[in-house]
């Protein structure tokens, strides 16, 4: 069992969990993620790494409840305990492992969409605390929906706050107020996007026409997180990946945003995994337990 140490309820249906997990929080990088489980029947559920304290031995998450699995979430308060705290699980971010110097001669966003800033801080976060500089943007459908700007404004270089319908910060979504920084002089090297798949799909075809590398953090349907099933599989510059294992980052110009997008709403239904299977033929791993066979 895993004690949940703090919980907050941080906007309307998004809560934060620091969850005690010393072989996560020793090991865990920015970028990675871990899969949770509340009870020892309830659904397996992949959460990005928000933040970690390895002295403290904790990990932190931030939950959205939008399902049965997270509905169980959002009552637990500080003293209970989640069954399944498994990680870390996928690749780091690929700043982690890039040399000093390059990091250093990079001028570096972020571009974080509701729920995404969540994954975003530590990789900021992260920066800052090694000496490097990050400039960000924010962007929420509203301003109860925004979460996590105290913290970011604390580590990022430039913090830009959008909301889609004007009532804080700027006005409009993230993708316009990347074409504003670059009409008001800004210049990247390099673009990290996270929030969801439709914000980041619009974000790459933006960077692209400033030739932007761009990279994405992919959090497709995921069963076991360890390639097993098959359940994350996504194209990227026209190769099968699975996020679990291979990201969850990619370049963001190479993924195929429409596929994963269908793919996502095609494998939540019996037929669809079973059109799936037929359609991926030897690509379709099959352990996800849904769909047969262990291919």
């Amino acid at each position: 069992m895993y004690k949940i140490l703090e919980a907050a309820e941080l906007a309307d249906s998004i809560y934060k969990f620091v969850v005690k997990a010393p072989n996560v929080s020793a090991n865990c990088q920015p970028g990675q993620f871990v899969i949770v489980r509340t009870y020892e029947d309830s659904e397996r559920i992949p959460l990005t790494i928000c933040d970690y304290d390895r002295e403290k031995e904790t990990v932190t998450i931030v939950v959205q409840v939008i399902g049965a699995g997270t509905t169980f979430m959002k009552d637990l308060k500080a003293g209970d305990s989640f069954c399944d705290f498994v990680g870390p699980l996928g690749r780091p971010s690929e700043l982690i492992d890039m040399p000093s110097e390059e990091i250093s001669s990079k001028k570096i966003l972020f571009v974080a969409g509701g729920l995404g800033t969540a994954p975003v801080y530590p990789q900021v976060k992260w920066l800052h605390e090694h000496g490097y500089k990050a400039d960000v943007i924010i962007g929420s459908k509203t301003k109860n929906m925004l979460i996590m700007e105290d913290e970011m404004k604390a580590v990022a270089d430039n913090l830009y706050v959008t909301t889609d319908d004007g009532s804080y910060g700027r006005s409009g979504m993230v993708t316009k107020v990347i074409e504003d920084l670059y009409n008001e002089g800004k210049k990247y090297d390099l673009c990290v996007t996270i929030g969801p798949m439709i914000m980041m799909k619009f974000v790459c075809l933006l960077t692209k026409k400033f030739d932007l590398k761009t990279i994405v953090s992919m959090n497709p349907i995921m069963v076991d997180g360890t390639g097993m099933c098959g359940a994350c599989r996504l194209t990227v510059g026209g190769e099968v990946k699975f996020a679990c294992v291979d990201g969850p980052e990619f370049d963001g110009h190479l993924v195929n945003f429409d596929e994963a997008m269908k793919r996502q709403q095609i494998y939540k239904t019996a037929e669809g995994r079973a059109f799936l299977k037929a359609k991926e033929g030897n690509t379709h791993h099959g352990g996800c337990g849904h769909c047969g066979g262990e291919n």
